[in-house]
């Protein structure tokens, strides 16, 4: 990604600690990156994120007001095209999967460095997801338990029942390389198209799916057995 190109990613950082949020803005505006906003709890990132619309918010957990995972899930619920690239100083699991859940794209600890920082940035700004090493395997067996739970109730069946939403040949490629836990890139790669027109599979399977975020596709995918293909 070029300057000009991170110039147009709109980032907005959260952190309750001033001098660590102020630190990664700096970081963030030195690459290029237009920093629209910065917060300090959770309240506050709700309220500037809706009104600097991001593209991509860099997300701590652990805030006054409003815990990270909520900022998140209301956010990304209101907004499914918001990234949020989670950078807290908690490695644990249950707090990535928390995260991941309420419709994080990537996660990150503290203890990474800046230039793996920025690299997880550009990553999350074109939807890839981005793990810590170590944990991109813990999210991809997660995705694998939740689909092995039981469904929620199945909708009627019968000559009322809503029609299958109806995926194109390429459209179902994709998604069986996402539910390998494939990013973008290599998606675009293997397929031998564009980085922009994966995205463009990605979004309009998500509105055929009424589906919100990746994490949510990826379920739908392994429910279906698309992983195995």
């Amino acid at each position: 990604m070029t300057v000009a190109a991170e110039q147009a990613v709109k980032v907005m950082v959260v952190d309750d600690h001033p001098m660590w949020r102020d630190a990664v803005a700096r970081d963030l505006a030195a690459a290029g990156f237009d920093v629209v906003a910065t917060a300090g709890d959770g309240p506050q990132a709700v309220r500037r994120a809706r009104a600097a619309a991001p593209d991509v918010l860099v997300l701590d957990l652990n805030l006054p007001g409003l815990p990270g995972v909520a900022v998140c899930k209301e956010l990304v619920g209101e907004n499914p095209a918001l990234r949020v690239l989670v950078l807290s100083a908690s490695g644990e699991h249950a707090d990535v999967l928390e995260a991941v859940k309420s419709g994080a794209t990537g996660y990150l600890v503290k203890s990474a460095s800046t230039e793996e920082l920025l690299a997880a940035v550009r990553s999350t700004a074109a939807g890839d997801p981005v793990f810590t090493p170590g944990l991109a395997g813990l999210v991809l067996g997660e995705y694998r338990r939740l689909a092995a739970e039981p469904a929620p109730a199945a909708l009627p069946s019968g000559p009322s029942a809503p029609e299958a939403p109806r995926l194109t040949d390429r459209e179902t490629q994709v998604l069986r390389l996402v539910a390998k836990g494939l990013s973008y890139k290599q998606i675009a790669e293997r397929l031998v198209i564009s980085h922009r027109t994966v995205q463009n599979h990605v979004q309009n399977t998500l509105g055929k799916l009424q589906l919100h975020n990746r994490v949510e596709l990826v379920r739908y995918a392994i429910e279906r057995g698309l992983d195995d293909a």
